[in-house]
């Protein structure tokens, strides 16, 4: 996994694992290097740890507007 520094100075390590943005994929950020703790995303379209995801499995960077819309949409949370 390659190493970044974290917004609070901290190491994370982005994963090869991505989530298909309208702008760039998401890669899954972890804040340990065997993948144990899940920490967050990483926005490559503006390389911004950054992001807001809500309980649907949205994604949205909050620096350059890439999304990453819900796996599975329900009705009811219209």
């Amino acid at each position: 996994m390659e190493k970044r520094i974290g917004p609070n100075g901290e190491t994370l390590y982005l994963s090869e694992e991505v989530e298909k943005g309208n702008k760039g994929p998401f890669r899954i950020v972890y804040a340990d290097a065997d993948g144990q703790r899940r920490w967050g995303f990483f926005c490559t379209n503006c390389e911004s740890f950054d992001n807001a995801v809500d309980s649907m499995g949205r994604i949205q960077c909050n620096r350059c507007s890439n999304f990453h819309k819900a796996e599975e949409w329900d009705a009811a949370h219209e």
